[in-house]
């Protein structure tokens, strides 16, 4: 829902009313879906991995799984460039192609973390190897944070080929770090915090906790956020050049604060709350959330956009944001409810009344 009105007001919005609050508000929540697709990445890749050593897998076995995963998503996101560009053909750069997007980050990050958990798993020991791997996920994250800024600045790796430089700080080909694509300084961090916080849910600690571990998870994210803020007001600096906004560890504490904090309401919506109700379009969006990312940005940003971009008022693009979320749910349950179908579709191609006969 942030990635959706976050897309659409910024698509389709006219210049004055891209001066207004709603606007910024909007574009503040925006800085929320791409850690949430990292962080809920690394959770999963926890779950993942942990599975895989359950099953006495050995670390090799585990990495070169889990590494392959996180090519395929890689490639994918290679393969969206590709065809954002055929789309677009004709008024989009060729520089296009090699914009380092999420899907590349995402690829990138479960790569990062197969190698992670192929170290601490030929390394640790095993009565206590989620703590291990969740000490040495939480460590990279923070690791990744405090060399973002330099990278960024003062170490900036620019002896590399642009579209090289870019998967690092996100320079494209424009001379200098762009706060809108996703490189592994910062980004990848997310996907190492989740990772930490995945082998802590796993964990028999968190197991005879229940319910509480959540809330504890909840509220150190309340404590991260004033410890970063508190952090931000100090009168010194750890870096000569500081960008709270974009490449700040403090900043990047106060989004995993608010991302614990969302992890502890989203597991109350699904034990006490609409989660419980039947059916949530929340929850089913989320299983397919891959389909619904790769739909819907050209329906708002490409060619076929379903409003006119950059001239539309609050109202009307309120208006598409509600026809874009119906459309991606529909798109959803179509996609859960014919998985697995392909072979009874393709019959029912070639042969509709046979199928009705049967």
């Amino acid at each position: 829902m942030l990635m959706f009105q976050t897309h659409c007001y910024d698509s389709w919005l006219s210049g004055s009313a891209r001066k207004t609050d709603f606007f910024m508000w909007s574009q503040l929540g925006g800085t929320l879906p791409a850690p949430l697709f990292l962080f809920l990445a690394g959770i999963s890749f926890a779950l993942v991995t942990d599975k895989l050593r359950q099953k006495g897998l050995p670390a090799g076995r585990i990495a070169r799984t889990t590494i392959q995963r996180g090519a395929e998503i890689l490639g994918l996101g290679l393969l969206f460039r590709i065809q954002e560009y055929a789309i677009a053909w004709g008024w989009a750069p060729w520089s296009d192609l090699f914009r380092v997007d999420i899907l590349n980050t995402i690829g990138l990050s479960m790569m990062l973390m197969g190698v992670l958990c192929w170290i601490a798993l030929s390394w640790a020991g095993a009565a206590r190897v989620r703590v291990s791997l969740g000490a040495s996920a939480a460590a990279v994250a923070l690791g990744i944070s405090l060399l973002t800024p330099l990278l960024w600045t003062t170490w900036r790796p620019d002896w590399l080929p642009w579209p090289l430089e870019s998967y690092v700080n996100g320079v494209h080909n424009l001379g200098e770090p762009q706060p809108w694509l996703f490189p592994i300084f910062p980004w990848t961090a997310f996907a190492f915090a989740g990772l930490a916080v995945g082998f802590l849910l796993l964990g028999d600690w968190a197991h005879q906790r229940g319910a509480a571990i959540f809330v504890l998870l909840g509220s150190a994210g309340v404590g991260l956020i004033y410890f970063a803020k508190w952090m931000d007001a100090r009168p010194w600096q750890l870096y000569r050049e500081y960008d709270f906004w974009h490449t700040s560890p403090n900043f990047f504490l106060i989004r995993v604060g608010l991302l614990l904090i969302i992890l502890a309401a989203t597991y109350a919506w699904c034990r006490w709350g609409a989660g419980q109700w039947g059916f949530s379009p929340l929850i089913q969006m989320g299983q397919t959330s891959l389909l619904v990312y790769w739909v819907h940005i050209e329906f708002v940003y490409g060619r076929f956009s379903i409003l006119p971009k950059r001239a539309q008022s609050i109202a009307t693009a309120s208006m598409g944001l509600l026809v874009i979320f119906l459309a991606m749910l529909a798109l959803s349950l179509a996609r859960t409810n014919l998985k697995g179908r392909g072979a009874e579709l393709w019959t029912w191609a070639r042969n509709p009344t046979a199928v009705r006969s049967n």
